[in-house]
């Protein structure tokens, strides 16, 4: 590693490009992987029938461009969203992550500034980076909490040209209040503040749960972000997309790449939309074995968080990394998300849930000196 880390200094990178390394999770192959919030269960048969259908049907013509404005797609994903949006409100790109760089290379770039509230997604400062907008640090409370004077307070102050709201928060889960949304889109009116929210989990909050759609009217600079790698079982076939005013679209328009969302990946993403029944039922039996998780990690005397996701942040460990490491000795791979006395876990299946709860308490019997 230090031999690639020194032949790449020695290429003429980018300054701020230097030191940064590539984001991602270990890769391993085990047979319980919980690490990375994939939905483990997979796509359902009848709906991975259609998409080998649509998929099919899409290869007839592969020897010609997409259409470059997915005006079908954009079609259903207002449809799905609802809240009166139409075609005009939606963009989509391969991944949310790239949605959010699209918006970073239109509304950010040099000499411009996004501000972000760790712990939160790590990928924010790294698309800051990639397009050479800075990214500030945020303050949260004690509690990895937000409030909606705290935000607004540093808003004010720090007058970003961008704001990254995650919502739930990743990797805490925890859902934003939308009176933290309006608080940042009013406090950034004098700096004509971009305030972004990023709802990539927003299917797995219970239920009465309000999303930042219902603020988009009258709100030119708030985008809403989301994605159907989660909820939709389709983080391989890379589809984010965001709601907002027409006129971001447009500006989206600008820096996109042409043709950049492949037929395939239109064919996919309309067969998963069309067939949401079936995997939104996976997704009422995610979020059942993710109030599992909070309430027997709760019983075992730990500290779970509040979760609105399809994960559990969790705390009271003493040495996290060595629990972490047990565990994967057991087969089971969560994620040590660096912050002290804290893991991060994705729910899984019924049975992978098991056999997380199984592992982690016979460490935690074992680190007490108590009969596993």
């Amino acid at each position: 590693m230090n031999d690639q880390l020194e032949r790449l200094n020695r290429l003429p990178l980018r300054t701020n490009l230097r030191g940064l390394t590539p984001y991602g999770a270990p890769q391993l192959d085990v047979p319980i992987l919980l690490n990375v919030n994939e939905n483990t269960h997979g796509v359902p048969a009848d709906v991975r029938a259609a998409i080998s259908v649509a998929v099919t049907e899409a290869a007839a013509g592969l020897n010609r461009y997409p259409d470059r404005e997915f005006t079908e797609l954009r079609e259903a994903l207002a449809e799905y969203l609802g809240h009166s949006l139409d075609a005009t409100n939606i963009w989509a790109a391969n991944g949310s992550n790239e949605v959010l760089q699209q918006i970073l290379q239109a509304f950010g770039g040099p000499g411009r500034t996004a501000l972000g509230f760790p712990p939160t997604y790590s990928m924010y400062p790294l698309l800051a980076s990639g397009t050479d907008t800075g990214y500030i640090v945020g303050q949260r409370a004690d509690d990895y909490g937000l409030s909606a004077e705290s935000a607004a307070l540093q808003v004010k102050e720090l007058q970003p040209n961008i704001v990254f709201l995650c919502s739930p928060n990743n990797p805490t889960g925890t859902g934003l209040g939308l009176d933290v949304v309006e608080a940042v889109y009013e406090a950034g009116e004098a700096s004509q503040t971009i305030v972004i929210v990023d709802e990539a989990y927003h299917e797995f909050a219970h239920d009465g749960t309000p999303s930042a759609l219902t603020l988009l009217p009258g709100r030119e600079r708030l985008i809403v972000s989301r994605t159907m790698s989660k909820a939709f079982a389709l983080a391989g076939a890379r589809l984010g997309y965001m709601a907002a005013a027409p006129e971001v679209t447009d500006a989206l328009r600008l820096v996109r790449l042409p043709y950049h969302l492949s037929a395939i990946t239109q064919a996919t993403a309309l067969a998963a939309l069309q067939h949401r029944t079936a995997l939104m039922a996976d997704v009422e039996d995610i979020k059942e074995q993710r109030d599992r998780i909070v309430s027997e990690l709760t019983r075992m005397g730990l500290k779970p968080a509040a979760s609105d996701s399809n994960y559990v942040f969790f705390g009271g460990l003493d040495s996290p990394h060595d629990v972490w490491q047990q565990l994967l000795d057991d087969g089971v791979l969560i994620r040590d998300v660096g912050i002290p006395g804290h893991l991060r876990v994705t729910a899984g299946t019924e049975t992978e849930t098991t056999a997380f709860l199984t592992s982690l308490e016979r460490i935690l019997a074992s680190q007490a000196g108590l009969p596993a």
